[in-house]
């Protein structure tokens, strides 16, 4: 019972956070990690200059913030080029039959993360806006009592598209898909906006 009654809850946060995600993920992406690395090094210095005192505490405490800051928008980059490299070497896969060769793989995946890098807000857009309209999805479904959604709610995702086959799912990708899209256009409309591009 203590299960189905943390699943409601957990059902809200999943909506609310897919469509936050999924409609304006990448404004408040960099603002976030930014933020959260500050507060996870102002957490983490104390522990390595406990024997300060006063102004000399604070003070380590703000430079182990900005540190924490840096090296959370330093993993946003890491994640970008991971994000390019894999979806190279998918292609790769798809384009070549049988096993490619490791050397074309490892190539690829290296163009792939320099790429993205370079069109890193178009890749984070669509990368906020898939996974938020996910994650919307889950929650909805958790809501309405889909068995795979509410067993997600809990951590186990293995029975929801894209982990399992096509078959079956195919509302799921549909919805998916439209979400993904629906939110991509949104937030370049919404990036062209705040750059003031026509």
């Amino acid at each position: 019972m203590e299960s189905v009654s943390l699943q409601f809850p957990v059902a809200i946060i999943l909506l609310g956070g897919g469509l936050v995600a999924g409609f304006a993920g990448y404004p408040l992406l960099r603002p976030l990690l930014a933020l959260y690395g500050f507060i996870g090094g102002v957490i983490v210095t104390p522990t390595f200059v406990d024997q300060l005192d006063g102004w000399w505490f604070i003070a380590a405490a703000l430079a182990g913030g900005l540190a924490g800051a840096a090296i959370a928008l330093a993993v946003y980059l890491a994640t970008v080029a991971l994000l390019g490299a894999g979806v190279a070497a998918f292609i790769v896969h798809l384009a070549v039959e049988g096993d490619p060769d490791v050397w074309l793989v490892v190539a690829a995946s290296v163009l792939g993360a320099l790429a993205a890098l370079i069109v890193r807000r178009y890749v984070m857009i669509i990368a906020t806006a898939f996974a938020g309209g996910w994650t919307t999805l889950v929650g909805a479904l958790a809501l309405s009592r889909d068995d795979a959604a509410m067993a997600a709610t809990g951590g186990d995702v293995s029975g929801l598209f894209p982990m399992v086959p096509l078959t079956g799912h195919e509302a799921f990708a549909a919805g998916w898909l439209v979400l993904g899209l629906l939110g991509s256009v949104v937030q370049l409309l919404a990036s062209r906006r705040v750059r003031g591009d026509d």
